[in-house]
């Protein structure tokens, strides 16, 4: 998360590097406020997961935001009316004040969400602490449906005991629970079976992460764009009957497979604009709904995209989000490239904007694991 972005620009019409002007498409809820707010407490953890986009390490660090600056952070998130409040790691459990930090993000209005790591760190005594100081909602990784696939994948061994562990004491203290679930060759054929882990331990959301290579996770981690579109098709399948809600993270074209299920099921025409976009909710995407900070400050679109616009020590984080060029041009559909940008969905979709950045270097280039062919597309004729 070291790399400088895109430099702030004196005018809100900045919305892509170089200083090209671009009309501003018509004002959306995303452009003054995001739904989600993510903050990395500390990069600190005991687990050495195989595709840790923070490189995570043992120790803390002496730079991270302090108490009093984390609490700043939190009243600074909800007073620009976002509601959801994730607390993140590394592991959140290696900070002390981290019932304190809970504790006070409730009690300026935040749906406070964490996302421990799977240890002994997480003990029941502690979850009690944070239920009680007002936590909403625990997220806890399970990446394979045994622990030989998630302790490998963790490269801890005891690590899926422990959040098994961990979902069991929630579960006993009415604590809501949700499981993430980074897919990927260790678990592409696992989905049925996780889905059936995901159901059998009560959690109320399946938050399904698709690879970007940052950080740990390298490229050969990366599905094909066919295997995706597959497992992604069953996902959806599962969705249809599930007793949770199901989401993606950083796979943004599960929203245009579900509307094409449902075109398909209701036999009715997709519903398009005058300029042919295909209309439905718009998903949060990196900097478009969703907000990051990281242990010391910094501010990205995402943690997944290591586009700095600017600190929360120096900056204010409303305007940062609202106006700094990297997230202006994040969210201007209009300068998305490739594919993306002549799709039908884009506007519901977007691809990864982070997987777009870390295979191109370009973070409005085409997805690379997005198997959708736009029609009259030919790839490199600019159409």
């Amino acid at each position: 998360m070291k790399q400088e972005g895109l430099t702030r620009g004196p005018t809100r019409d900045i919305a892509a590097a170089g200083g090209v002007l671009r009309r501003r498409p018509a004002p959306h809820p995303f452009d003054e406020r995001p739904l989600l707010a993510i903050w990395e407490l500390t990069q600190a953890c005991d687990l050495a997961c195989v595709h840790c986009r923070a490189c995570a390490v043992r120790d803390r660090d002496s730079d991270e935001l302090t108490t009093e600056e984390g609490k700043r952070l939190l009243d600074a998130v909800a007073s620009m009316g976002t509601p959801l409040m994730v607390l993140t790691g590394g592991d959140p459990a290696k900070r002390p004040d981290l019932v304190e930090l809970i504790a006070h993000g409730a009690r300026a209005g935040l749906t406070m969400a964490v996302t421990p790591s799977g240890t002994a760190l997480m003990t029941r005594e502690l979850l009690a602490r944070m239920r009680d100081a007002g936590m909403a909602r625990i997220a806890v990784s399970v990446d394979g449906p045994d622990a030989g696939t998630h302790d490998a994948f963790r490269r801890v061994d005891g690590s899926f005991a422990h959040t098994l562990r961990i979902l069991s004491d929630a579960r006993e203290l009415g604590i809501e629970r949700q499981i993430n679930t980074t897919l990927g060759h260790h678990d592409l054929y696992a989905l049925a079976a996780m889905a059936r882990l995901v159901a059998d331990v009560g959690a109320v959301l399946w938050s399904v992460f698709v690879v970007v290579p940052t950080g740990r996770a390298t490229p050969t981690l990366l599905l094909g764009a066919n295997a995706l579109e597959r497992a992604l098709g069953e996902l959806a399948c599962l969705a249809d009957e599930a007793p949770f809600d199901v989401k993606t993270t950083a796979a943004p074209h599960f929203r245009r497979i579900q509307l094409e299920r449902h075109a398909t099921s209701v036999g009715v025409l997709r519903d398009v604009d005058a300029e042919g976009h295909v209309r439905g909710p718009r998903g949060i995407n990196d900097g478009a709904g969703l907000l990051f900070v990281s242990h010391r400050g910094d501010v990205y679109p995402s943690g997944f995209l290591p586009l700095r616009a600017g600190n929360v020590r120096t900056d204010e984080l409303a305007e940062l989000y609202r106006s700094s060029p990297v997230f202006m041009r994040l969210r201007d559909t209009s300068a998305l490239g490739g594919k993306c940008g002549v799709c039908p969905f884009k506007l519901v979709c977007g691809g990864s904007r982070a997987r777009a950045y870390a295979v191109t270097g370009d973070p409005t280039a085409a997805d690379s694991l997005c198997a959708y062919v736009p029609k009259g597309w030919a790839a490199g004729s600019g159409r």
